[in-house]
């Protein structure tokens, strides 16, 4: 796999700035030239990510949120990262239809979204120090 291009973007935890990173993730993706579906397929996981970091992570208090986005001749890798809550147990907030804020309406399918749109998810997360998940999307060139 060779790096072809990366970009780094930091910006508030403000819901708001959830469709900024997700036409971020989209217009960096697109020098791949990825099918409408690829980009919708990325569009809607970093949508997940970032809303996340910001209703998990920080609960809706003033935080940072981190995108990272690495172009391969294979595809697209995105990290987003947190310095917020953190998850205690990562292999029960992937479960389908867990959460953490069920006073919210929240689904609980965030990550189980992330997993079905991309080609692999990983999540590390340590309890007050903050989450950072990184996906990969494969481009089919």
């Amino acid at each position: 796999m060779q790096l072809i291009n990366e970009m780094k973007l930091e910006f508030m935890s403000k819901s708001n700035n959830e469709a900024f990173g997700r036409v971020v993730a989209a217009a960096f993706a697109s020098q791949l030239d990825p099918t409408v579906e690829e980009l919708a397929d990325i569009k809607t996981a970093v949508s997940e990510a970032v809303t996340n970091a910001i209703i998990h992570g920080y609960e809706n208090n003033p935080g940072i949120v981190k995108m990272v986005c690495r172009l391969y001749d294979t595809g697209i890798e995105i990290v987003i990262s947190d310095e917020g809550k953190g998850i205690a147990d990562v292999e029960l907030a992937r479960q389908p239809l867990y959460t953490s804020k069920p006073d919210m309406e929240r689904s609980g399918m965030g990550f189980t979204v992330m997993e079905s749109f991309m080609d692999s998810v990983d999540i590390a997360s340590e309890p007050d120090k903050g989450t950072t998940v990184t996906m990969f999307k494969n481009i089919k060139s």
